[in-house]
C-alpha cells in the first residue's frame, strides 16, 4: 500500500486517514515522543530534528524493503491526505520474508486517546492486511504490549485480537508482555 487508507467515521469520532509518513511530519514526531506515555513504551527517544528524521527514514526504509508499513493516523479532511496527526500504526513482519504472521504496533497522541482512534486504526489496518496479503499466506496478526499497559489490552480486544499468553520480558520490552492474536476471517 503506497497511498492512504480511509477509515469510516464512528458514532463517537470522525473518519480517519492512514497515510505514509512524510518529511514534514518531523516536528509532530518529536511532539509525540515528548509525551510521557509514548516515551515510556519506546526504546529509542526522539528529541531532535535529527532523531525525527532518522525515525522517518527508518519508516521509509521499511516500506522500501517490505519489512514494515508505517502510517500516520490523521483526521480525515476533505481534499487532503489527512488533517491533524492522531498517531502512528505499523504492520511489520518479524520473520520477513515470510508473510504468514505479521505484527501490528501503534501509538496515539494524548489528545487522540479515549476517542476510539487506536481500535479503529488497528481494525482497519488488520482487515486491509488480511485482504492484501492473503495470497502470500498471511493468516495471523499479533499485537504485543507490556502487561502494565491496560489501555493496549482494551485496544486489542476492541479490534478483535484475543489474549493468547504472557510473554517473558525480552528486549525491547523490559517487563513481561501480553500477546494478543487475530486470525484471518475473525
Amino acid at each position: 500500500m503506497t497511498g492512504t487508507l480511509r477509515v469510516e467515521a464512528a458514532s463517537t469520532a470522525g473518519a480517519l486517514v492512514l497515510r505514509p509518513w512524510r518529511h514534514e511530519d518531523a516536528e509532530r514526531v518529536i511532539e509525540a515522543y515528548g509525551d510521557v506515555a509514548i516515551a515510556r513504551w519506546t526504546a529509542h527517544p526522539i528529541k531532535t530534528p535529527e532523531d525525527a528524521e532518522r525515525w522517518l527514514e527508518f519508516q521509509r526504509q521499511g516500506r522500501r524493503t517490505g519489512t514494515r508499513l508505517a502510517f500516520a493516523i490523521c483526521e480525515d479532511q476533505p481534499g487532503d491526505e489527512g488533517g491533524q496527526l492522531l498517531g502512528n500504526i505499523v504492520l511489520k513482519w518479524p520473520e520477513h520474508p515470510s508473510r504468514e504472521v505479521g505484527e501490528i504496533g501503534y501509538w496515539t497522541m494524548p489528545y487522540a486517546r479515549g476517542r476510539g482512534v487506536a481500535p479503529r486504526a488497528v481494525e482497519a489496518l488488520s482487515a486491509w492486511a488480511f485482504d492484501c496479503y492473503a495470497t502470500e499466506g498471511l493468516h495471523r496478526l499479533e499485537l504485543i504490549h507490556q502487561e502494565d499497559n491496560p489501555a493496549s489490552c482494551r485496544v486489542a480486544e476492541k479490534a478483535g485480537y484475543h489474549f493468547d499468553r504472557i510473554l517473558p520480558a525480552t528486549p525491547p520490552y523490559p517487563r513481561d508482555g501480553h500477546l494478543h492474536v487475530r486470525h484471518v476471517g475473525h
